[in-house]
């Protein structure tokens, strides 16, 4: 993530460590897509599958969902708790 906008230099950290709270935020995304996407899709697709059929799913999608998550809970951050507001007209110039 930049550290200022593009457009507007607006500094998007508001104060030093402000998104290590995007940390948590991105910790309850994961382990709510883990067991929501992983083990109920696995768990009506197998039926009473192996540990191990569980397991290794869920650990490589965590692994490939992670970057994600954590990037959409700074933007969270962002939109949640600080005073920013995005303006479409800055969008198109």
């Amino acid at each position: 993530m930049d550290a200022n906008c593009k457009v507007c230099d607006l500094k998007y950290e508001i104060e030093p460590g402000f998104f290590w709270g995007a940390m948590y935020v991105s910790y309850f995304l994961t382990v709510g897509l883990m067991l929501v996407l992983g083990g109920f899709i696995l768990w009506v697709s197998n039926g009473n599958a192996d540990f191990w059929d569980y397991v290794i799913p869920i650990i490589s999608s965590l692994i490939l969902i992670s970057p994600l998550t954590y990037r959409f809970a700074r933007v969270l951050m962002i939109y949640f708790f600080s005073p920013i507001s995005f303006n479409p007209d800055l969008v198109n110039k």
